[in-house]
Parts: C-alpha cells; sequence; structure tokens
C-alpha cells in the first residue's frame, strides 16, 4: 500500500530524493528550484523547508495538485470510498456566479481623514473598543450621523475586486438596537480583500473579533455552511483554520471544525477565557492564546493541547 501511494505521489509531484524517512519533492507552493518539499509518508505530514507550507495530511496534497482521479485512487489505496458532491465540485470548473455588490449609506462619513466635533463620538466609541488609527484605515471604518443609520459606526466589506459587498451598522449613541444591518444576503467573505489565504486564516464571530484577530474572517454568527462561499473558499484554497469563537459556543465551534475536517482541512481551536470573546481580550492577549491553539483530531475531540510546532 506504501509503495502504492509513493508512486501517485511521484505522478503528481515528480520523481522524489529520499532522505532517511523523508521524500523530498519540488515544491508545488512555491516552486523552488531545490527539491525542499519533504513527505513523510510513515507519519502522513509534508513541510516545505522554504516557503514553510506544511500540513498533517499527504491526501491534501493531492487534492489540491492532482487530478480527481488521483484522488480517487489514492481513496482507493486508503479504504475511502465516498466523495461528497461538494468535493467533486472542487474539481469542476468554477461556474462564473453573480457577486452581490452594495452601496454605503448615502450619509456615510469616512473617520480615516481629519476629526472635528462631530466626529468625536464616534471615535471615543472606537477608542474604548481598541480600535486603533491603523485599523480605521486598513478597514474604512465610518460613521453616520444623521439617516436610516444614524448614530451609526459603519464597518464595510470589500469583496477581492475591492467593492462594497455588506457592511455592518453598530450603534454608539446606546440605541437599544446594537446592530442595523443592509437588507442585503450575508452569504459573503467579509473584507476578503483583507485577506492572506496562505497563510493560518482564524474564524471569529463578528467585526470586531476579526479586526483584533488578525488574518481572520467574521462569521457574521457562529455557524459557518457548507454551501457557503466562505466554506468553499477555505476548501479551494486549502486554508489551515483556527476556530476562535465565544466560549458559549463551544458545540458550533465543533461542528464547524468536524465539517471542515471532512475535507482534510488542518483545524485548531483557541480557547477564550470564560465571559470574554476576541475583541474584549485585547490583540496581544489573543496572539499569546492562539500560540497554545488545540490541534483538532479525527478520532478525538480537542486534544493535543501544545505550543504551535514547526513539523
Amino acid at each position: 500500500m506504501l509503495s502504492e501511494k509513493i508512486k501517485l505521489v511521484n505522478d503528481v509531484l515528480g520523481y522524489p530524493k529520499r532522505q532517511s524517512s523523508e521524500h523530498l519533492y519540488a515544491c508545488p507552493y512555491c516552486n523552488h528550484h531545490k527539491k525542499k518539499f519533504s513527505l513523510n509518508f510513515d507519519r502522513n505530514m509534508f513541510k516545505c523547508w522554504v516557503c514553510d507550507a506544511k500540513g498533517r495530511s499527504i491526501r491534501r496534497v493531492i487534492r489540491r495538485f492532482g487530478s480527481f482521479v488521483q484522488l480517487k485512487e489514492w481513496d482507493k489505496i486508503s479504504g475511502i470510498t465516498d466523495h461528497s458532491n461538494l468535493e467533486f465540485n472542487l474539481f469542476a470548473e468554477e461556474e462564473p456566479t453573480q457577486e452581490q455588490i452594495i452601496s454605503l449609506p448615502k450619509e456615510f462619513k469616512t473617520l480615516t481623514g481629519k476629526t472635528s466635533v462631530v466626529d468625536g463620538i464616534p471615535m471615543s466609541y472606537l477608542q474604548n473598543r481598541g480600535i486603533e488609527p491603523c485599523d480605521l484605515l486598513k478597514y474604512k471604518i465610518g460613521y453616520c450621523s444623521e439617516g436610516e443609520f444614524e448614530g451609526r459606526v459603519i464597518i464595510p466589506s470589500f469583496n477581492i475586486n475591492g467593492y462594497v459587498n455588506y457592511f455592518i451598522a453598530r450603534s454608539f449613541d446606546g440605541h437599544w438596537l446594537r446592530y442595523k444591518n443592509p437588507n442585503a444576503s450575508r452569504d459573503i467573505i467579509f473584507n476578503e480583500l483583507s485577506i492572506d489565504w496562505d497563510s493560518d486564516v482564524i474564524l471569529v464571530e463578528g467585526v470586531f473579533d476579526a479586526i483584533f484577530a488578525g488574518n481572520a474572517v467574521a462569521l457574521l454568527g457562529s455557524t459557518l455552511r457548507e454551501e457557503s462561499r466562505l466554506f468553499q473558499h477555505i476548501i479551494r484554497n486549502d486554508s489551515s483554520v483556527f476556530v476562535a469563537l465565544d466560549p458559549d459556543a463551544e458545540q458550533k465551534a465543533m461542528k464547524i471544525a468536524r465539517t471542515l475536517m471532512k475535507y482534510d482541512i488542518e483545524v485548531w481551536k483557541i480557547d477564550l477565557p470564560k465571559g470574554e470573546d476576541v475583541s474584549s481580550i485585547g490583540k496581544e492577549a489573543f496572539a499569546e492564546l492562539k500560540k497554545s491553539a488545540i490541534l483538532m483530531r479525527d478520532d478525538q475531540d480537542w486534544i493535543l493541547k501544545r505550543k504551535l510546532m514547526s513539523l
């Protein structure tokens, strides 16, 4: 069985250089001219010593860089016979879909330029939330002082082409309705323009959480559907995922992780202190928690608590 797997990987990546228990290939992620992409078949792990692409499932390499026929052959060797429609569709040519584009409220005022006395109220609210000037610029945060979204901070979402596809309107004046969002689909990747899909992607609940977490996507809730744009984008990009939902959403976090793992996505869970969320603990504290994330394994629940390590 092992020899069959090695032969199949050779068909996908080319002939390797042997070094002890490792097989060294040219890296399909960074295309470095030297064979620095290490596969350990015994441990089912891979790592590039140049670009640091790594993972704990060689099947991920076959799925991303091989054909669907090769993936099915890998699964046949491994005794896997169930292929989901979603995974099959990932190998099909993508159908062009109409992307949602909306307008910001006509009363929208930016907070990235010179501020006035009027601007001071939303600015004070954002500063109390820990938002820094660099965040205002990066996320193009503004507010409305009149109109339908009066008294609300506006955090726009930009798609990969830089168009607004959604926005969050959060009350800063104590209004009982904290959020009043646009009448538009939420099946978007919030602030996709800011996401580096080649790095670890962090899933959080809200937009303020995403600002504090770094390379993060706000779920605008605590669920992630397989048919959603975000889920399918994660699978297509083969991104490693950190799940950082609020402590009271433990079961929903587990469901997200298990669903992603069906597609060989490496999932880590970040445990937040009881009663806290990402935005309430601050950027530095969250960065420390990420270093001690918990790896999700196939055969158990959240186990293997350890420092993030090099493979």
